[in-house]
């Protein structure tokens, strides 16, 4: 009776630790989880050129996968141990719904601010600016909203590109890709009119393909003007916090011309980068992070 007793014991410990456990992993905050098993784990982009792609080895690279290397670099002093970086290919798509099932800690790649994700997560500070703009063969008469009535246009699904097209003209033709690069063959092909997508990485696919006489970027002036920023789970402050310590860090520091940090930069949008900026974008891209400077306290250069 004892010995049948004490099994009943044990097996009810080990049904509460089977429900139980997965909560408390659940539960831990993003630095908790990364102080525990000394990974952050972050989603990004595999076409986004030149925020986050794969290069010709299959490594992935870009301006925001740098910022999430800064971003280790400050979690390692304030954790005070080794931090490995483990980055996860996402479709736009999956972004959010990767951070709410906490798959992964952060997305850094080409995302923008809009009210309904930030019902469901929290975004950084503002590191870079882009727009929505159209890729289209060179001749064609997409100068204005007008023109692109009843045409067939190229996006991403939830994308901001898709909300600036609604919102442009509601009348065109939508035509949903599952990534970028099927959007650039779909135009190619002639199975579309346009593909929309962001200034900068439209910019991008033209300076890095062999076809790009052919194409152009159209209007002058974007449909829709946007912040870059990184994605968080909700309710992880200091996480937030430490997140946007590194960008501010690194946007203070590349104005006032530090080279670790101007580098950065060049190394992506420098003339000899992998795109060139124009004369506007550039001017926006520096003109968002002076904002964002001027709109807090420095950090000490103590502290750096």
């Amino acid at each position: 009776m004892r010995i049948m007793y004490k099994k009943i014991a044990i097996t009810t410990l080990s049904l509460i630790f089977t429900v139980f456990t997965p909560s408390l992993a659940v539960g831990e905050t993003v630095m908790q989880k990364v102080a525990r098993t000394g990974v952050l784990t972050a989603g990004t982009s595999k076409d986004a050129i030149p925020y986050a792609y794969a290069s010709k080895n299959g490594q992935l690279v870009g301006y925001s996968v740098d910022m999430l290397n800064l971003i280790k670099e400050q979690l390692q002093k304030e954790l005070k141990r080794k931090i490995q970086l483990k980055l996860i290919p996402l479709t736009p798509g999956e972004r959010i719904p990767k951070i709410l099932n906490r798959q992964v800690d952060i997305v850094c790649d080409a995302s923008s601010f809009t009210w309904e994700r930030d019902r469901q997560v929290d975004f950084s500070v503002s590191y870079g600016a882009t727009g929505t703009q159209l890729l289209v063969k060179k001749g064609s008469d997409f100068g204005s909203p007008q023109s692109l009535i009843g045409k067939r246009i190229g996006v991403l699904g939830q994308t901001t590109n898709e909300l600036a097209l609604k919102r442009v003209q509601p009348q065109a033709q939508l035509v949903y890709l599952p990534d970028r690069a099927q959007g650039y063959t779909a135009l190619q092909q002639g199975k579309i009119d346009a593909f929309a997508s962001d200034s900068i990485l439209l910019e991008g696919w033209l300076e890095t393909t062999k076809k790009s006489d052919a194409f152009e970027v159209v209007p002058a002036r974007p449909y829709s003007r946007e912040g870059i920023a990184c994605m968080v789970p909700e309710n992880n402050s200091k996480f937030l916090h430490s997140v946007n310590y590194t960008l501010f860090k690194f946007m203070q520091e590349f104005l006032a011309g530090d080279n670790k940090y101007v580098s950065i930069f060049d190394r992506w949008f420098g003339s000899q980068g992998v795109v060139f900026l124009n004369k506007d974008l550039r001017d926006l891209t520096i003109e968002t992070m002076r904002l964002m400077i001027e709109s807090r306290e420095e950090i000490p250069k103590s502290d750096l």
